[in-house]
């Protein structure tokens, strides 16, 4: 069928991004920036005419306000006055944007168009460099330059082919591997794959087997320091720092359901909560009031790495990652609010000199600056919350860096980016199933795209390692908020179903990708995926990024085949995708097959086995504290003004100032008290019904 590819014009509203590329630029070059910015609509559509059949509905549709039409037919941008530079996504993939989009045309009647891509157009001076201005306007990792004649529709994309790894011929190969693919694995890693290839299976790995094997075994994944056995001193630690936080269950209140073996952890609730309810979560239905059992959950977790590499889309997917680790807890669980914290480095302000920071500290050019760090990823994490409608309700925000008296630096140079999450879960809901041949290994959300990839193994080293930026860059994910809250709604509906839920078990996907999740998912068993069931967002994508990207908003499911149907209707419903990608099967291996046949991974999961701890050897390091000296003449006014300048203790508006704080309904006290809302609360306190007051669960995120 012959495609057609049209542009359309509108005015941009990208105040906010055109001042800090602005900042960013003049910070580098020394120099102002003049900018003139317009959207520029990429069109894939069926027939000649498109724009002129439709042109009322897409005026209306994609002008900014409802009030001004804003949309043309030709540019206004003036060549005269320089050059034009368009950034735009990667042709090769298809976006979030553009489904919503084409989601909206569908209910409008437009019909006959495939794509639909938004690029932004901006008019410089003739001196300016576009490939230095791309570092800055853009995501390396998504974006791309346009050329003047950009077609969507081109379908000649490289995919990179799957490749062995010659280890039965020399280990060298496998180290060589290791640098190049970025795999973070230390020396007893490589020890212990190369008698796994050489000595039990007798094969060469492909780069798929060897990049998930990576991801699945590392730190991030397998807490090797925490279920190491460590030496201080020279002296054998009694238990691992795992068995010692799982001892803690010993001495506290009975009153665990899930402890260190799921998404998220539970503890027993109420055992009448009244709630309503759709009658049939599949249909708009009538709502009915129930009274059953409800447990509380609350997840946590740091997304740290990623958020120093990229801080606003490392806090989004962070808040992402653990919304997803609260609803995939069980067969399917309800998130109420959520709490954040940010710790960092010195914050450097432009006209704003402060005592305690040191103008010699240098930053790594891997890692973003602390005031970078507390601005974008505080807009970050209010980001994804505002847009899938999860409240942020308590909190904490601190700052340090400084030089110790011996002379060693002190800082927060990684980040630190805490979000944690407060949810319910019903009583029948608690226990996964274990899985059994036959079952359906379904895909629930989001498209794979080339995000995420290697970042097991990238937030595994230290933020002064060896691995190259543009493999940082590559590991942090990117957030589609809108996409989680569709995601979120078919898990909930499913959990809701009087009739069944269809979920036998569910994990969200993180690092390592469907390797990895998986594989947790069939555990005991096995299965064999087709990669030709997966819904694509990147036509370009290779079986090594399919397998191992940590591409947002998508869980992996276990399904009763009877209820596959009610399933599918839900998520038809709710516009959420779900791809079928496999069947459970007896024996324990799991096998990834190519779009033409090729075996990308073969691997029997009862070989890899337990591996055994691994050793670290510690030493006490005195710390040289010097003692509390204060300036002379020193007066009240002055050491006020300190500790009010101080990002631990001064105002934390720009935190709250931007972020839902008490939506749902559900939330009794959130993070601002008084009639102007300026004093923070120390407490934070959720319902878990409308009806009643007696279901509360208190929350405190914070320092003394």
């Amino acid at each position: 069928m012959t495609k057609f590819n049209s542009k359309l014009y509108a005015k941009a509203v990208e105040s906010r991004k055109i001042s800090q590329i602005q900042r960013d630029f003049e910070t580098k070059s020394k120099k102002k920036l003049d900018i003139s910015v317009e959207y520029c609509y990429h069109l894939v559509t069926e027939e000649p005419e498109f724009i002129e059949s439709n042109w009322q509905k897409l005026e209306t549709l994609l002008s900014h306000s409802p009030f001004e039409k804003s949309v043309w037919k030709e540019s206004k941008l003036d060549l005269k006055h320089g050059n034009v530079i368009e950034i735009g996504p990667r042709t090769a993939v298809k976006t979030a944007a553009c489904t919503n989009i084409l989601n909206v045309f569908n209910s409008a009647g437009i019909q006959n168009i495939e794509r639909v891509e938004r690029g932004i157009r901006y008019l410089v001076s003739e001196d300016v460099d576009e490939n230095a201005f791309f570092e800055i306007a853009a995501d390396k990792m998504t974006d791309a330059i346009y050329p003047s004649d950009v077609k969507l529709d081109d379908e000649s994309h490289s995919i990179e082919k799957v490749f062995l790894i010659d280890v039965l011929a020399s280990k060298q190969n496998l180290i060589e591997a290791n640098k190049q693919l970025g795999l973070a694995l230390d020396q007893s890693d490589l020890d212990f794959y190369y008698d796994f290839f050489v000595n039990k299976v007798k094969k060469n790995p492909t780069d798929v087997e060897l990049f998930d094997l990576a991801q699945s075994d590392s730190e991030h994944s397998r807490h090797w320091f925490f279920r190491g056995e460590i030496w201080i001193d020279e002296k054998k630690r009694e238990k691992s720092l795992m068995a010692s936080i799982r001892d803690t269950l010993k001495h506290s209140n009975d009153n665990s359901l899930i402890a260190f073996c799921d998404n998220s952890s539970s503890i027993r609730g109420f055992e009448q909560v009244w709630r309503l309810r759709p009658s049939d979560p599949s249909i708009a239905s009538p709502m009915v009031s129930i009274s059953s059992p409800s447990h509380l959950i609350y997840s946590a977790e740091t997304h740290n790495f990623p958020t120093a590499v990229c801080p606003f889309q490392g806090a989004t997917t962070g808040t992402g990652g653990r919304i997803r680790d609260i609803h995939a807890t069980g067969r399917g669980a309800y998130e109420i609010a959520g709490t954040v914290g940010y710790s960092f480095g010195n914050l450097n302000i432009p006209g704003l000199e402060l005592p305690w920071e040191d103008e010699s500290f240098e930053y790594p050019t891997s890692i973003s600056e602390p005031a970078k760090i507390a601005v974008e990823a505080s807009n970050g994490a209010s980001d994804y919350g505002n847009k899938f409608g999860e409240p942020v309700i308590c909190g904490f925000a601190r700052s340090f860096g400084q030089r110790l008296g011996n002379g060693e630096r002190c800082e927060y140079l990684k980040p630190i980016m805490f979000s944690g999450g407060i949810g319910t879960i019903d009583e029948d809901e608690v226990r996964k199933e274990s899985c059994s041949p036959h079952q359906k290994v379904i895909k629930i959300g989001g498209p794979v795209y080339r995000i995420g990839v290697g970042g097991g193994a990238a937030s595994s080293v230290s933020v002064q390692g060896n691995r190259e930026n543009q493999l940082d860059f590559a590991a942090v994910q990117r957030g589609d908020a809108e996409m989680g809250g569709k995601l979120h709604r078919v898990v909930r509906s499913c959990a809701e179903r009087n009739e069944g839920n269809p979920l036998m078990a569910i994990h969200d996907q993180g690092a390592g990708g469907n390797g990895n999740v998986i594989k947790e998912l069939v555990e005991g068993c096995g299965v064999t995926v087709d990669s030709n069931s997966f819904q694509l967002g990147d036509e370009s994508i290779s079986l090594r990024e399919l397998w191992t990207a940590e591409y947002q908003e998508n869980d992996a499911a276990l399904v009763d085949p009877s209820l596959l149907e009610a399933l599918q209707t839900i998520a038809r419903r709710e516009k959420c995708h779900i791809s079928v990608v496999g069947d459970v099967v007896a024996e324990q291996r799991v096998k990834l097959i190519g779009k033409c046949g090729e075996v990308a991974v073969d691997l029997d999961t009862r070989q890899l086995g337990e591996r055994e701890k691994k050793t670290f050897k510690l030493k006490h390091v005195p710390r040289v504290l010097q003692q509390l000296k204060l300036p002379e003449n020193l007066t009240v006014r002055e050491a006020l003004g300190r500790v009010l300048k101080l990002a631990t203790v001064a105002s934390k508006r720009y935190l709250t100032c931007k972020v839902d704080r008490s939506v749902t309904g559900l939330v009794a006290q959130q993070q601002c008290v008084g009639p102007l809302h300026t004093p923070l609360a120390d407490v934070a306190v959720v319902a878990l019904s409308h009806f009643d007051t007696s279901s509360l669960f208190h929350s405190y995120t914070g320092k003394e």
